[in-house]
């Protein structure tokens, strides 16, 4: 026995010994502050109106305590805290015109310095839209050091958003949506939080939405293509109920992890080997 427990205490040493290094490693290689986990997120959902985006992502942002950053409604909070972006924003549309692809790159640019919420990372939600918005977006990340991790796609049919898009009530103040078959409130018409009542979107019927499909799709498809290019690029079935959806995108979440790990054992395994 007492072979045994030499045996175990110098393996412990070496054991020690092999930590200790792996740590003058990261601070060496990091600069002392910690290395970037797979638990930071930074990613874009994409996917047509009604796909469960707006479901998803409040879900992402409470596991990552990261960002939303929806650009509808980063270009509101803007506008109404009157920052030079916002009152530039304000002015072209005022003036019936568009948001140039910069100043929106601006917004999210200042999220990420400035939102404390954007440092567990974040979700972007309705951008990139363009391939050359995407790119603009990546230039921007390299700026500060970073990449997007993920692209996830939530696909379905467009026949099966017309059921769920007609059916839609909204709650103006918070964003919360509610389905007057899918997904009903406790009260009809009434919001479960507040007591306020819910509306329905004056683009919310078939007709409209079909021209936002199509509009959507030929936006959409060379920005898939984009992402499937740089490999971060994945596809959800939209059309599972938003548990499942949940359950795929927790998958790939995991699959962060065990890249991780797996990173982790490599230098463990090519210090145990030096001589």
């Amino acid at each position: 026995m007492g072979y045994l427990d030499d045996e175990v205490k110098r393996l412990q040493g070496i054991l020690d010994s092999i930590e200790a290094r792996v740590k003058t490693l990261e601070e060496s290689q990091f600069g002392g502050s910690k290395p970037k986990t797979a638990k930071e997120i930074r990613m874009i959902l994409i996917g047509p109106p009604g796909a469960g985006k707006g479901t998803q992502a409040p879900k992402i942002k409470e596991k990552f305590s990261c960002c939303h950053l929806a650009t509808g409604d980063m270009l509101r909070s803007q506008v109404a805290k009157k920052t030079p972006l916002g009152r530039e924003a304000k002015k072209i549309m005022d003036q019936g015109g568009l948001v140039s692809d910069d100043i929106v790159i601006g917004m999210i640019k200042e999220e990420l310095e400035n939102n404390p919420e954007c440092k567990g990372g974040f979700i972007l939600d309705g951008f990139p839209r363009t391939v050359p918005q995407a790119a603009s977006l990546d230039a921007m990340l390299r700026e500060r050091n970073q990449t997007l991790q993920h692209a996830v796609e939530l696909q379905i049919d467009d026949s099966l958003l017309v059921a769920r898009i007609t059916g839609r009530l909204v709650h103006p103040a918070s964003g919360r949506s509610y389905h007057s078959l899918f997904n009903p409130p406790k009260k009809a018409m009434t919001d479960d939080v507040t007591g306020e009542p819910l509306v329905q979107r004056s683009d919310d019927n078939a007709e409209a939405l079909k021209k936002r499909l199509a509009t959507y799709h030929q936006q959409t498809a060379p920005v898939v293509g984009y992402y499937q290019n740089t490999g971060i690029w994945k596809a959800i079935d939209a059309s599972q109920e938003p548990g499942q959806v949940w359950k795929s995108l927790l998958a790939i979440f995991d699959g962060d992890q065990k890249k991780a790990s797996s990173a982790g054992g490599g230098i463990l395994s090519k210090l145990t080997h030096r001589s």
